[in-house]
């Protein structure tokens, strides 16, 4: 029995004494840099660091329009008639005065025949009474009648022609024309669409303007737009004029901006987001990615170090604009501060980390700008 106790007492201590091992070897390896946060870096998180730069940001407001071609037109019939020939396909561009459609004309082809007969007669009329007019075989008046009636012959035969010109419809100004579903033997009616045609070598967006924006609006002025349909592109126009009344209801101004569209990349009809800046200014800026969103706060992971030691510090920040994909900083960093770039879902406060990389700051452009401010 007390042999039995013996080798159960030894156990028990063999057992304390291997724990406490463990401590004491756990203890001196963090004393000698070989624990988490240690510059060994055993046990401390891997993180990509980025410095807060001085970065440009503008001030600007931003309002929603919609693009309209220069110059659009429907093309349509002014007669009930049937359509003989197209003269173009679905999305060509014509020059102005280039035919399209030709309606049936066979009534006035036959108008025309019978003027120009008449015109024939009424000449020969004209120069056999003007004829025997000078030699005195005929009174003078009897030739005057005569020419009388040739001009009044040309005339109708200008007029017969004019109403053949009706049935050749033709573009009214240079453009493109859009999709169509007419081909020959297709009845028309007024007012039934044949093609539209479009001006779009510079696109019109009309949009509303907060009348506390009209000091920094007027024509001429430069401003910028985007399209959803093309992420990323942005399209540089100007002002071209202003409406000269303010919206009692809405206290907003009607401003119409032109933008040249030679690739013809954007269409009537199209959502523009038309952005109009203030002015530049100058504040610390960091990438989005480097700031965190909770509730209605941000904040950061600020490296700070100790000695040989870092570790990550959470600061709260005043975010402001985002411009290509940098984020203003109005309060909490400055200039020059260290911040954790990436693997911030893994960050704790206090917590141990080394710096694996040092992440480039993306450049100060101004391509992208999303405004503090939206009109409404």
């Amino acid at each position: 029995m007390l042999k039995r106790h013996f080798f159960l007492f030894a156990a028990v201590a063999a057992v304390a004494l291997m724990v406490v091992a463990v401590v004491l070897r756990m203890a001196f390896a963090g004393e000698d840099g070989g624990g988490p946060g240690g510059p060994g870096g055993r046990g401390a998180q891997e993180v990509a660091e980025i410095r807060v730069i001085d970065r440009a940001f503008s001030d600007s407001f931003e309002v929603l329009g919609v693009a309209r071609g220069r110059r659009s037109v429907d093309i349509t019939s002014s007669t009930t008639e049937l359509i003989t020939r197209v003269f173009f396909s679905d999305g060509q561009r014509v020059a102005a005065g280039a035919p399209l459609v030709e309606l049936r004309a066979d009534e006035q082809d036959a108008g025309i025949i019978e003027a120009e007969a008449r015109l024939r007669q009424a000449r020969r009329d004209m120069e056999r009474w003007e004829s025997l007019a000078e030699r005195g075989i005929a009174p003078r008046v009897t030739a005057e009648q005569a020419r009388t009636d040739f001009e009044t012959a040309e005339a109708a035969l200008e007029g017969a022609q004019a109403r053949r010109g009706e049935r050749m419809i033709r573009a009214p100004f240079a453009g493109v024309l859009g999709l169509t579903t007419v081909t020959p033997g297709t009845l028309v009616n007024p007012g039934t669409v044949i093609a539209t045609l479009d001006d779009i070598s510079v696109v019109r967006v009309d949009f509303q303007v907060p009348e506390r924006y009209l000091p920094m609006l007027r024509p001429g002025v430069a401003i910028t737009a985007r399209a959803e349909a093309y992420p990323g592109r942005e399209f540089s126009g100007r002002i071209a004029d202003l409406d000269t009344r303010i919206d009692p209801q809405t206290r907003a101004l009607t401003a119409r901006a032109e933008f040249p569209n030679p690739d013809l990349s954007i269409r009537p009809g199209m959502s523009m987001r038309v952005s109009v800046a203030q002015g530049e200014r100058s504040a610390p800026a960091v990438p989005e990615a480097a700031v965190q969103y909770e509730g209605s706060g941000a904040f950061v992971y600020r490296i700070a170090s100790d000695g040989e030691r870092s570790t990550a510090q959470r600061i709260e920040v005043q975010a402001g604009v985002v411009e290509a994909g940098m984020v203003e900083i109005i309060q909490g960093l400055d200039v020059g501060d260290r911040v954790i770039s990436s693997g911030l879902n893994r960050i704790q406060p206090g917590a141990a980390v080394q710096v694996a990389q040092t992440a480039g700051a993306p450049a100060a452009s101004q391509d992208g700008a999303v405004t503090r401010t939206s009109a409404p």
